[in-house]
């Protein structure tokens, strides 16, 4: 019996409760289901698991554990570990929660609001092309505007050490 499994070598049902939710939010969050069990399944792992054991505590097909490996490592939500005498790549999951956070709120940035901004610089420059309605330049600049201070806010936050936001929590 190991960490996540039960003596018959299945994974022990609290384990397997987890996997099964936080692969239900992670379709509601935009995510893969088989990405968030693989990160649910390796957050309460004690151990670095490889790619075949993944595959098979889950029942997955190994190359959807492949696929969702490598999304996994693009967020940096996991990241590969050596292990002594074994030429296979193991893995094991950031968990820190904060951490996690930081890194999806940075990759959400990176893929949602700095092609916002780049959208709305690239109207801004092409307005000075062609005029636009006074009420379309004002839109446009109150989008820039926003977008910036949210970006501003993000880069503010990244700063603040996590025990003062639980306290503004």
């Amino acid at each position: 019996m190991t960490e996540i499994t039960n003596d018959s070598g299945k994974l022990h049902p609290a384990v397997q409760e987890f996997v099964l939710r936080w692969g239900d939010l992670g379709g509601q969050w935009g995510v893969n289901r088989s990405v968030a069990q693989i990160q649910a399944l390796l957050i309460l792992s004690e151990q670095p698991l490889n790619a075949e054991d993944i595959a098979d505590k889950l029942g997955m097909a190994r190359s959807n554990v492949s696929n969702s490996l490598k999304e996994l490592l693009t967020w940096k939500l996991i990241r590969r570990v050596p292990m002594l005498g074994d030429r296979r790549d193991f893995y094991e999951a950031e968990t820190d929660m904060w951490q996690m956070a930081n890194k999806v709120a940075q990759g959400r940035k990176e893929r949602e609001i700095d092609p916002m901004l780049a959208a709305i610089d690239a109207a801004k420059a092409r307005a000075g092309e062609q005029p636009l309605s006074p009420v379309v330049a004002k839109r446009l600049e109150d989008m820039h505007g926003f977008i910036h201070t949210v970006e501003s806010w993000y880069r503010q936050m990244l700063d603040v050490p996590p025990q003062q936001i639980m306290r503004l929590i």
